[in-house]
Parts: C-alpha cells; sequence; structure tokens
C-alpha cells in the first residue's frame, strides 16, 4: 500500500478538533498520564454512544447506578459521538471506561494512551461505504478521483482503507474528507462528497430517509466493539471496574431475551425511528464471549500494518506492541450477570 499521510486526509471541516484528538495520544507527549481524579476509587464515569446500544439501554434503565451505590460507589455518563471522541475522553482522564471500535483503540494505544481493553460490547457490522441514490458509483473501484467523508481513526475509516487497498487502490487515488460522522451524512446527501464511510444509527437512517445505499460491506472489515478502560481507573478502582463489566453481562443477557423492549429503549435514547432502530439492531451481534481474544487479535493484527502505512502510527514496533499488549482478559472472565442482577435488587 502507498504510503498515506494523516496530513493528507486531513481535510475539510473539523481539522483542528480531529488534529487535536490524535495529536493528543501522541506517544511522548504523556497525555493522560499522571491525571488522576482524587475521588476515582469511589466513582464510575463511562461514556454512551449510539453505536453502543448497551449503553444507552444501561443508563436508561439506571442499573450501574443502582449497583454502585450498594458498594458506596458513584456512576456519571458521557456522550461519545464516536470512537476517536471516545478515545479524546480516555486520555483526558473525562471517563474511566469507554466504548470503541477495536481499530479505534489500537490507534489510541499504539499513540501511547494508556488504555487496556477489559471488554467486548458487540460484534457489530456499523459500517459500510454509501452513495446517494443517484450516485453512478457502484463498487469500490468507481471511488478512483472522488471525494469520501469519513472519521479519521474510527472503523468506517479503517473499512474504508481496507475496501480500497482489496480493490488495489489506496488512500492517494481519492480525497479522504476528515468530518464527524453526522457531517459525513450531511455532505453526502448535500452532494459535497462523491460518498461516505458511514457508521450506525446515523447510516442506517441515511438509508430510510434519503435512501442512501450501501455499495461495499464486508463484516470482516469491522472491528468488534472494545470496551476500554484508563489503566490508573484500573489501578485506583478494580471493583468498579469488574462492576462494569458485571453491568454488561446483565444488560447482555437482558437485551438478547427482551428483544423488542430493547429495541424501543435504543430507539428511544439514540432518537432514531423504530424502523432504524430494528435495522441496527439486526446488524449488531450481542450473542457473543465478552472476553477479548484470538479473534480480535487476529483483526487487530490486519490493522497494525494499514495504521503504519497510513501514518497514524509512526513506527510498526508501535503497532505491534499495542496489539499484544491491550487486552486484559481477567474482567471478562470473572463477568457474573446473576451478581449484577443481585446487586439491582439489593441483595
Amino acid at each position: 500500500m502507498t504510503t498515506f499521510s494523516r496530513r493528507d486526509a486531513l481535510k475539510g471541516v473539523g481539522l483542528g478538533a480531529v488534529a487535536l484528538t490524535l495529536s493528543g495520544c501522541m506517544s511522548g507527549e504523556g497525555a493522560g498520564r499522571g491525571v488522576i481524579n482524587a475521588d476515582a476509587s469511589g466513582s464510575i464515569t463511562l461514556d454512551y454512544a449510539t453505536y453502543n446500544p448497551l449503553s444507552l439501554i444501561m443508563r436508561k434503565k439506571k442499573w450501574l447506578e443502582t449497583a454502585a451505590e450498594g458498594i458506596g460507589q458513584s456512576v456519571s455518563w458521557l456522550k461519545s459521538a464516536g470512537s476517536n471522541k471516545a478515545n479524546q475522553s480516555l486520555i483526558g482522564a473525562a471517563i474511566d471506561v469507554g466504548s470503541t471500535a477495536g481499530s479505534a483503540a489500537l490507534l489510541a494505544r499504539a499513540n501511547g494512551a494508556p488504555i487496556t481493553t477489559i471488554g467486548l460490547f458487540s460484534q457489530p457490522e456499523w459500517s459500510a461505504l454509501a452513495r446517494t441514490p443517484d450516485s453512478p458509483i457502484r463498487g469500490v473501484e468507481d471511488l478512483a478521483g472522488r471525494s469520501i467523508a469519513a472519521t479519521l481513526g474510527t472503523d468506517p475509516y479503517f473499512l474504508l482503507i481496507q475496501a480500497l487497498d482489496e480493490a488495489g487502490m489506496s488512500a492517494d487515488d481519492v480525497t479522504i474528507v476528515n468530518l464527524q460522522h453526522a457531517d459525513g451524512r450531511s455532505a453526502l446527501d448535500t452532494h459535497q462528497v462523491d460518498a461516505w464511510a458511514g457508521l450506525d444509527p446515523i447510516m442506517a437512517t441515511a438509508q430510510e430517509e434519503g435512501g442512501d445505499e450501501l455499495f461495499y460491506r464486508n463484516l470482516d472489515f469491522n472491528t468488534w466493539g472494545f470496551l476500554n478502560a484508563r489503566e490508573e481507573f484500573l489501578d485506583q478502582n478494580p471493583e468498579g471496574a469488574q462492576l462494569v463489566i458485571d453491568m454488561y453481562a446483565f444488560a447482555r443477557e437482558w437485551a438478547i431475551s427482551h428483544r423488542e423492549e430493547a429495541i424501543a429503549v435504543f430507539a428511544e435514547e439514540a432518537g432514531i425511528s423504530d424502523d432504524v432502530a430494528r435495522t441496527v439492531w439486526d446488524r449488531t451481534h450481542l450473542d457473543i464471549d465478552p472476553v477479548p481474544g484470538d479473534d480480535q487479535l487476529r483483526v487487530l493484527r490486519n490493522i497494525a500494518p494499514i495504521l503504519v502505512d497510513s501514518g497514524d502510527v509512526s513506527e510498526r514496533k508501535d503497532a505491534d506492541d499495542a496489539v499484544e499488549n491491550i487486552i486484559e482478559k481477567k474482567y471478562a472472565r470473572a463477568a457474573d450477570a446473576s451478581a449484577a442482577a443481585r446487586r439491582i435488587k439489593g441483595k
């Protein structure tokens, strides 16, 4: 693959915000290091995001708040608009546990962010390449010389890079316009760009409302949903970290056994229609082993050279080291949905 620098991609609206996000994770700058929450041992701050339906359900139901109160801890939530924003919040110690795509977690870790993956929330097909209904684009090869909106450091961006490589192309053959996910959809629908590397549920909404069409899909190029924690938080509040993972285990079981109610809550909390919520739900695989392991590492090993070739990580060793050290399995292995249920009931 031809070398593709981040500078080449940082075009269009959002340059300053994303440059700050990515530069804030660069190795050697100490971003996020030494930032200690004085009340960390008694508090848990985590994110909620439309690309993580379980987080929306947990926040709505207040299960974690109820369980945490029983062990003398408090809970607060912060919205993530994308994996890059979740990483920014983790690096800045605004949250203790954040939900990202696996590719975004690897990018942050490879650039020195002190985060560790402690669980999985889903195996989603949340990203694809989209076009407007009147577009002549039919395949990836038709993107040559065209502009594509994508959010740097997120799964749609990495899906785009892999799709180009699969078609014998590189990022040098297109113009990548760096926009946050919702802005990418707007740019597509107003014909400011020719295509969009989309993310659900915004992508599913674009399909329903605007008739936008997905012209390239590949589940294997969608990395898993990772739950990442600040290493300082794990050191200071391992009980809180375990409680979060226990609650995700409970929420997963509840969502699978209460499908229709779960979809309704998801639709309400994400501000989307029931039809869009159902589309996203059908593309989100919740019945998974939540312990991160070989399947996820295999995907990350495929992503690692892309991070280096694209210029998002300066050294291959940094990417490889991140792959080998990003996962901590003990929390997910110890996950106990029944214990979470008892805590919710105060027993």
